[in-house]
């Protein structure tokens, strides 16, 4: 399974075009908030089946706060961030996931991207494809590609 993570594209769409042009075919999309009231176009663009969640600049959303979904043989929490304080750490998002008995957390929000594992979690954030705030600055996402046992494989890509 090959899976597109982007997060905080902030409705602007031509990077995660390009983003989706040079993964596909992708076998889910995973977009961790921010995506401004885009959510029908990302949806229509991936092609794919979506699991999108709302950030903190998507206002009057319909858009859930958070989801736990399945990827490999591995339970993964999906959220933005900002409710658990990730600009500062991410050790109340690995709590959280634990607490739901997941063993990964793909999030958002600090435009940084991240690959880590904490107390046996797995932590991904792609970054931003719009407004990318590491060094160099540069628009990243991520794709995980997992395998028939349900291996993990994460790599962070730049455009």
């Amino acid at each position: 399974m090959k899976v597109l993570v982007v997060s905080d594209t902030h409705g602007r769409d031509e990077k995660l075009e390009a983003a989706v042009q040079k993964e596909a075919p992708v076998d889910l999309l995973v977009h961790c908030g921010d995506v401004e009231g885009r959510e029908f176009f990302v949806e229509a663009l991936a092609e794919c089946p979506c699991c999108i969640i709302s950030g903190n600049n998507d206002f009057f959303s319909d858009l859930p706060r958070e989801e736990e979904i399945e990827i490999g043989n591995r339970r993964v929490l999906v959220t933005h961030g900002h409710y658990y304080g990730v600009s500062m750490d991410i050790y109340g998002l690995i709590d959280e996931a634990k607490a739901r008995n997941c063993q990964a957390v793909f999030f958002g929000h600090t435009h940084k991207p991240l690959i880590t594992e904490k107390d046996g979690i797995f932590a991904l954030n792609p970054g931003s494809l719009s407004f990318p705030r590491q060094e160099g600055r540069r628009p990243s996402y991520a794709i995980v590609e997992t395998d028939p046992q349900g291996t993990f494989e994460a790599e962070i890509k730049y455009l």
